[in-house]
């Protein structure tokens, strides 16, 4: 592998690091795309070599192969400040990626969803599942952030969470509505009660007691589609990650409905959601009818037309 582009490599994804971000998809696949460099005697990113490295992963999605060439074109964007001869790779070369339509679930969708959990076993894991995707629902937190959370970032006494390390490396406090605080607190006593010993650090842990995986929230949310009622097709399924959404989106359309100032209070949901921006935030005024919808129907009603 060539020396110097590996150095450079470890230096961008390093810098990108300490900006807090994972990069963990570009971690994995530049050293791929360097030993194909030298595999193929390329001295220099060159837009044919990001390509031909792309295309090998024979029978990619196009979701896939732009985001192969993604992390290529980011490194090359930072190396293209130090060596003139780089060259980067354009955009949508695989076809222009749309952002996932989210499921926005309903009140009722959401409770039968929590009372499926009722059939998982052993009983520590019905009600950790029970408890996280009640969470989720309430706090639209990332099912990330609370995988990562320990019983001492839970205030019970304030109500209040401290999600530490989350996206882009921030932290950050979660007030909790007094009914999630108090499901917290019968979980934790369950959770010691059921596992005294050898449990994880976590404060979600599986029905061993162990640390709870993103893959084993998927596989216990997937069985629970069918016996909540939740769509189960391809392609028209929920996700674990449409509760956030779904959040989003149902705190917005109460907003509306009660004349709230979206634009003052939208900061607020940003910060409390861990978005970057609000910018972030409005997104879902163009992906939700619904929220179109009213926002089409508070302009009227400002301006009379």
């Amino acid at each position: 592998m060539n020396a110097v582009l590996a150095e450079h490599v470890a230096d961008y994804l390093r810098l990108r690091r300490a900006l807090g971000f994972k990069l963990a998809r570009p971690g994995q696949v530049l050293p791929h795309f360097l030993a194909y460099l030298e595999a193929i005697g390329a001295q220099a990113v060159t837009v044919e070599a990001a390509i031909a490295w792309t295309r090998l992963s024979v029978g990619a999605s196009p979701v896939t192969l732009s985001h192969r060439l993604g992390a290529v074109r980011g490194f090359a964007r930072y190396l293209a400040t130090i060596d003139p001869a780089t060259q980067i790779p354009p955009c949508g070369l695989f076809g222009k990626q749309q952002r996932h339509v989210p499921y926005i679930y309903s009140a009722e969708q959401i409770i039968r969803l929590l009372a499926a959990t009722g059939q998982l076993r052993p009983q520590l894991r019905a009600i950790t599942y029970q408890t996280l995707f009640g969470l989720l629902a309430t706090t639209g937190m990332r099912v990330g952030e609370a995988l990562a959370m320990t019983v001492p970032d839970v205030d019970l006494g304030t109500g209040v969470l401290l999600l530490r390390h989350a996206k882009f490396d921030r932290d950050r406090l979660v007030p909790l509505h007094p009914s999630v605080t108090s499901a917290l607190a019968d979980y934790i006593c369950h959770r010691d009660r059921l596992a005294p010993t050898g449990r994880a650090n976590t404060l979600f842990v599986s029905g061993t007691g162990g640390p709870v995986s993103t893959n084993m929230v998927d596989v216990a949310f997937a069985s629970l589609l069918a016996p909540a009622g939740l769509p189960t097709a391809p392609g028209k399924r929920p996700r674990v990650h449409d509760l956030r959404h779904s959040f989003v989106v149902n705190t917005l359309i109460g907003w509306q409905r009660d004349g709230a100032d979206i634009t003052g209070r939208l900061p607020v949901l940003s910060t409390y959601l861990g978005h970057v921006s609000p910018a972030s935030t409005y997104w879902y005024f163009s992906a939700v009818p619904e929220l179109m919808q009213l926002a089409a129907a508070g302009l009227d009603r400002r301006f009379g037309a």
